[in-house]
């Protein structure tokens, strides 16, 4: 009985320090695309996810937010939330744009450093600018990944940028797996993880992403448990993805068209994620991400829904 009741003490005392570290990110308010007349204000975004209980923010795309440290800080502070991290977009399967996502991902890590509380740096190649891979999200093949010489530049750009944001910031770096980009499925994710170096790449595990892949999240979150920097709540909407194929839908289409829910109205096992955060010990921070195009749906609305869902989960 000891035994039993000291195991449940301490997943008790993880799932209160998880729910310490529930973020959410403007993705969820339709920023993805620069949409000027419709994307909404920081303030009012900032405002919502503070009010439907969220405690941290991702900054968004650079210059959403004020990008001057002292006003992005006070705007975060004053409604009692903290900076998580970015994402950064970088060209890694282009040599000569390797250089241009360096000097971003360096002016972005530079911001973290001195707002951040325990900030991570998403990288990611640029979604979506690959026709083919925009236009196969989902159903991704052998043939339409990277060959051994496109593997050689893409891991030879994670490196470059991540070493110097390292060096310079002291700032952890993951690869942000993503749907429409060169590292999408499982096994482009496993031959990433196997081919980078740990000591300065790890990988930020979105579940809706995975689950867009063809991968069991849960199952990731153990198998790449030590090199997992930051975990993104996305969930996964496979009737979507059914449409998309009948229909030869891109990934951009598949998003406007709600391929990622609100948590629990899609087929990932947040209760399955939620164990294996506890067996693993993750205690970074969680994000949720519900990612729409402008002008879709209720923001604060899903954002209440989705902060509601994860504590029926206990979190």
């Amino acid at each position: 009985m000891t035994s039993a009741r000291a195991n449940l003490n301490s997943a008790n005392q993880l799932a209160n320090q998880l729910a310490n570290r529930l973020a959410n990110a403007p993705c969820s308010w339709g920023t993805l695309l620069p949409d000027g007349s419709r994307r909404i204000n920081y303030n009012q975004m900032l405002d919502e996810l503070a009010r439907a209980g969220f405690v941290g923010s991702e900054l968004g795309n650079y210059g959403y937010m004020p990008t001057d440290p002292t006003h992005l800080a006070h705007a975060l502070t004053s409604r009692g939330l903290s900076l998580t991290g970015a994402w950064v977009t970088v060209r890694l399967y282009d040599a000569s744009q390797q250089q241009a996502g360096l000097e971003n991902a360096l002016k972005v890590a530079r911001l973290l450093a001195e707002v951040g509380d325990d900030c991570v740096l998403n990288i990611g190649d640029d979604p979506s600018s690959v026709l083919l891979r925009e236009q196969h999200a989902g159903r991704i093949r052998p043939e339409h990944g990277l060959d051994e010489a496109g593997w050689e530049v893409y891991l030879a750009g994670i490196h470059l940028v991540a070493n110097a944001v390292k060096r310079e910031s002291g700032l952890r770096v993951a690869l942000h797996h993503h749907g429409a980009t060169y590292v999408e499925t499982p096994a482009e994710i496993a031959y990433f993880l196997q081919h980078s170096d740990p000591a300065v790449v790890g990988l930020c595990l979105d579940t809706g992403h995975y689950a867009l892949g063809g991968g069991d999240p849960v199952q990731g979150l153990y198998d790449y448990a030590e090199r997992i920097a930051l975990v993104h709540f996305k969930d996964f909407d496979p009737k979507v993805l059914e449409q998309a194929t009948r229909e030869n839908w891109t990934y951009t289409q598949m998003v406007g068209a709600g391929l990622f829910s609100e948590l629990g109205q899609g087929n990932v096992d947040f209760a399955g994620i939620l164990s294996a955060l506890k067996d693993i010990n993750y205690d970074g921070w969680l994000v949720v991400e519900q990612d729409i195009l402008p002008g879709m749906g209720e923001p604060f609305a899903n954002a209440q829904r989705n902060r509601a869902y994860l504590q029926s989960l206990g979190l």
